[in-house]
């Protein structure tokens, strides 16, 4: 079944979306006028103040973003240990390889990270895996509180020295691993939160600096100077709680009868807010006639004087949060993954709700990582690491089986047997109308079962050879480590911590967007 994701970008789901990936000049002309870009750019200047990011660096950007006609390039994650797995910093890298794609002289175009504080799923952001220069996958998991938004989190000594000791039991370069341990102590320094310290460690990697003057301005939307600037629309929200959410579950039914699986289900009394009760956990927040349950009931009214007080309480879910954020940036694009783009298929009319227009939903790049050892490996085979992604042991296995001149399980061979199928059918057919299908069965099953007993055999092969030369184990570790594409489990710290500033490099010279392979030298 086709994604959403490939829907949208093929242009098939008009109705859904305002833009497709193709109509960057359309969100290039886009406006905000709207937008209080002067209380937008004090905010951020008070909260990178309290990051203790505040340079003339990221001045220079708050400059840029206070004219009139500026626009952003926005994307976020959530904040995960070490700068989390490497797509946090690739969606990043490509905020702001968009954003110098639109900027122009009569039109400022920043790039924006929305560090995603609000989060409150601990097991999605307190491990780190890390590939070795051994090749061994090594991983760090810190004991986070449940249900508590990672904003509220205060970083803990004792997890210093635990990331500390993790780095130092790692088999990589003593000068790389040295600049790493800088840059965390420096980032945990300090009364920090658990989000702060990723927004820091993000800062020295995307931020503005000597080097990269464009970088990408940090957005923590707990942060209490920012979060006051959600209150007018969350207002809206409280007002009609269960339309938004009515919306969604609207569009989902829309997708499913077009084959889809839809995101986000809304069933009644659901509300797109959850709430930070007086326990400090976040809650969803439930509509029941005129008042809400989360911990305990709440009037409107309680609800409207907690916002106005204490804005950051009351966050947005999914159905929500691309609202409330281009409700206070002037967004042009925002840089998404899968999974947002299927979320944003049911957002529309939300948008509408508040009086917006869906922003121009980016795909972000992705890159997979070779480091030398990988790439002569991969090269040696002649596989293409795509491939062994999705099929590690059938791509290595007929690889080998190509070295080996084992042609029985090449798909060169197949194709002729299915050649010779294909003929024999033609001259059956011929001969008797009537046995024609019963032929093509023949042929179809034969073929099914040819084609299972050549990747059985071509996966064999390639244990042997792990077991032989630990081949399949070493590609494994690299581009599929806990069993997890790499772009999404081993961390970007893995490259840094064995190559330095050459992965920095090589990704800030892509093209917004690009698919890429990128071997380090």
């Amino acid at each position: 079944m086709r994604s959403i994701a490939d829907a949208y970008r093929a242009g098939d789901l008009p109705a859904f979306f305002r833009l497709t990936p193709d109509q960057l000049t359309i969100a290039d002309a886009h406006t905000r006028p709207d937008v209080d870009r002067g209380r937008l750019v004090e905010a951020l200047r008070a909260y990178h103040a309290d990051l203790g990011t505040l340079d003339r660096f990221v001045e220079a950007q708050l400059a840029r973003l206070a004219d009139p006609a500026a626009m952003t390039v926005v994307t976020g994650q959530q904040a995960g240990l070490l700068g989390g797995p490497a797509y946090s910093v690739h969606k990043g890298a490509d905020a702001l390889l968009l954003a110098r794609t639109l900027n122009r002289e009569d039109r400022p175009v920043v790039g924006v990270y929305w560090v995603a504080s609000q989060d409150h799923d601990a097991d999605e952001v307190a491990s780190v895996t890390v590939v070795d220069a051994g090749d061994e996958v090594r991983r760090l998991t810190l004991d986070l509180p449940r249900g508590v938004p990672v904003g509220r989190v205060p970083w803990r000594a004792a997890w210093t020295a635990e990331v500390v000791a993790f780095l130092n039991s790692l088999d990589v370069p003593d000068e790389h691993r040295a600049r790493v341990l800088a840059d965390v102590t420096w980032a945990a320094a300090g009364e920090r939160s658990y989000a702060d310290v990723f927004a820091r460690l993000l800062h020295r990697t995307l931020g503005p600096s000597a080097e990269r003057a464009d970088g990408v301005l940090l957005f923590d939307p707990l942060h209490p100077a920012l979060a006051a600037l959600f209150v007018p629309a969350l207002e809206r929200e409280l007002a009609q709680p269960t339309t938004g959410p009515a919306c969604i579950e609207a569009a989902a039914g829309a997708l499913e009868r077009l084959g889809f699986t839809p995101q986000l289900r809304r069933p009644p009394g659901s509300t797109n807010l959850f709430l930070e009760g007086d326990d400090g956990v976040r809650r969803l927040l439930r509509a029941e006639g005129r008042a809400f349950v989360a911990e305990r009931p709440y009037t409107r009214e309680e609800l409207l004087a907690l916002v106005r007080a204490a804005p950051g309480r009351l966050t947005p879910a999914a159905g929500l949060r691309p609202i409330l954020q281009d409700a206070v940036l002037p967004t042009a694009a925002f840089v998404v993954g899968p999974g947002e783009i299927a979320y944003g298929a049911q957002l529309r009319e939300v948008y509408a709700l508040h009086g917006l227009e869906q922003p121009l939903l980016w795909p972000r790049l992705s890159v997979t990582w070779l480091e030398p050892n990988v790439a002569r490996l991969l090269t040696r085979f002649g596989v293409d690491a795509g491939a062994f992604q999705r099929d590690p042991e059938g791509s290595l296995g007929r690889a080998l089986a190509r070295e080996q001149g084992a042609h029985s399980v090449t798909q060169e061979r197949l194709d002729a047997v299915r050649a010779l199928f294909d003929a024999t059918v033609a001259d059956i057919a011929q001969l008797d109308p009537t046995l024609a299908g019963a032929a093509t069965r023949t042929r179809d099953r034969s073929l099914a079962r040819l084609a299972r007993l050549q990747t059985q055999a071509a996966r064999a092969l390639a244990r042997q050879e792990n077991d032989r030369a630990r081949q399949l184990t070493r590609l494994r570790a690299h581009l599929l480590p806990n069993g997890a594409p790499q772009e999404r489990e081993a961390a970007y710290l893995t490259y840094t911590l064995k190559h330095g500033d050459a992965p920095q490099k090589l990704l800030l010279a892509l093209t917004p967007g690009a698919h890429a392979t990128l071997t380090i030298p």
